[in-house]
């Protein structure tokens, strides 16, 4: 498949900001990542809509509705590394998501490691998930994560499995993280022509947040963990992404426990590729989502 120009542009982009650079540091320089933090969105971005801001234990939620929402609820875990976030592009992805389908969105920026480690921001994303089923019920209910905002929507899903929890209605994960080992050998390989992450520094953020715990951990790394009885679930990899040998393990592990599962594959594209901006091959991914 042939790539749009606004492709190659955007890895232009991705090169003259530097962040194959950022994430290629150890200790990688958190404090640097975090400049391009948008922790609330511009009244201009959601003018057309209603919003709404609260705390749900350390987690601050902004809830983004119309007045004539529908019943839904989207739960947007955002990525950042564990130790950024939300930023730009999420708010973006959002107000699109919103003006297309009409469901309510709550945006969730939870604790960040290094200052919070794995189980705080879990415990966080267990409680989000209690009080939305407490206002919307399971049935109305989806999650939308990407990086590590998959990375911890796939731990949920696990706990509430574990638990015989009530699950949400469906996820959509975007380049999820779901190995902080980073031990897979396929993963060298991709790191020389992945334009954004590097393993160096995603496994230094990793260590970050996962503190005391091993990084083999399902919270951290649900590729270890089980995945029968998952809702439905579309995935979406991209295969110049250091994160994309993992994430083809678990979509085998998923298909082989008969989940209703799609998969939907980025030719050439980098992590996270839906969310990205001006590129025609992300709008064509969010028009999907």
């Amino acid at each position: 498949m042939k790539q749009s120009f606004t492709y190659y542009l955007t890895l232009l982009v991705i090169r003259l900001k530097g962040l194959k650079k950022d994430f290629s540091k150890d200790p990688i320089d958190y404090k640097k990542i975090r400049r391009n933090d948008v922790r609330k969105p511009s009244k201009k971005s959601f003018r057309v809509n209603d919003v709404e801001i609260f705390k749900i234990s350390s987690t601050t939620i902004t809830e983004i509705s119309q007045k004539n929402s529908s019943k839904s609820l989207l739960i947007m875990i955002p990525g950042g590394a564990f130790i950024s976030g939300p930023v730009k592009h999420h708010w973006d992805s959002a107000n699109e998501i919103i003006r297309s389908t009409g469901y309510t969105i709550w945006v969730c920026d939870y604790p960040k490691a290094p200052e919070h480690k794995i189980e705080e921001i879990s415990a966080n994303i267990d409680l989000v998930y209690k009080a939305a089923i407490e206002k919307y019920g399971p049935s109305q209910v989806s999650f939308f994560g990407d990086s590590v905002g998959g990375t911890l929507t796939i731990a949920l899903v696990q706990r509430l499995i574990k638990n015989n929890l009530e699950l949400p209605k469906l996820i959509i994960l975007i380049s999820p993280v779901v190995d902080a080992t980073l031990s897979n050998p396929e993963i060298d390989v991709i790191d020389k022509i992945d334009p954004m992450l590097s393993k160096r520094g995603v496994l230094s953020a990793k260590k970050m947040c996962a503190g005391n715990i091993d990084l083999s951990n399902t919270m951290i790394s649900p590729i270890n963990g089980c995945f029968k009885g998952f809702p439905e679930t579309t995935f979406f990899v991209a295969e110049s992404d250091i994160t994309y040998p993992d994430q083809k393990l678990v979509v085998e592990k998923i298909m082989s426990s008969n989940v209703n599962v799609k998969v939907i594959e980025g030719k050439n594209m980098p992590h996270i590729w839906p969310l990205l901006p001006v590129m025609s091959e992300a709008k064509t991914a969010l028009n999907r989502i």
